[in-house]
């Protein structure tokens, strides 16, 4: 069942995940040896700030040109996205590369989502954009999962 919800409470889940997603970069940045995945998590962590960051001005009401009512109910059926499994201690590193690739898809998807909701204007265009970079993140997080995963040998 499809569940209603206010523009500003799906604003304010997404925070509460971009919030989420730097915290788990950030911890998993302090959790990897290689250098490459440490600077690759620790700068997803950034860019999730920005996308916090943006939604923050969207909900105080400062992106006007396309914008939705704070309070109109959007029916958008994507919100079960929003919850995902929680990172445990005892994770493999290629298992932990694929929760952060699923987060990042989940993520796509919902703005995707939402971006279709808006009429044309900046607000669709930003929201857009955000879909645009939580897909390239899960193409980085796949990519790290493959160096990880199936690291090359001096063979081939």
């Amino acid at each position: 069942m499809a569940v209603a919800l206010t523009l500003n409470e799906v604003l304010e889940k997404a925070i509460q995940k971009e919030i989420q997603s730097q915290q788990l970069y950030l911890d998993i940045s302090q959790r990897v040896e290689h250098e490459s995945a440490r600077d690759a998590f620790q700068e997803l962590a950034r860019q999730e700030k920005g996308h916090q960051n943006l939604l923050e001005q969207y909900q105080r009401g400062e992106l006007k040109k396309g914008a939705l009512g704070r309070e109109q109910a959007v029916d958008y059926r994507i919100a079960e996205k929003l919850d995902q499994p929680e990172i445990s201690p005892d994770m493999k590193l290629p298992d932990v590369f694929l929760l952060a690739a699923n987060r990042e898809k989940a993520s796509h998807e919902f703005y995707l989502g939402l971006a279709e909701m808006h009429p044309a204007g900046e607000v669709k265009r930003l929201i857009g954009e955000l879909a645009s970079q939580e897909l390239a993140h899960k193409q980085r997080v796949e990519f790290l999962y493959n160096e990880v995963g199936f690291p090359q040998t001096d063979g081939g």
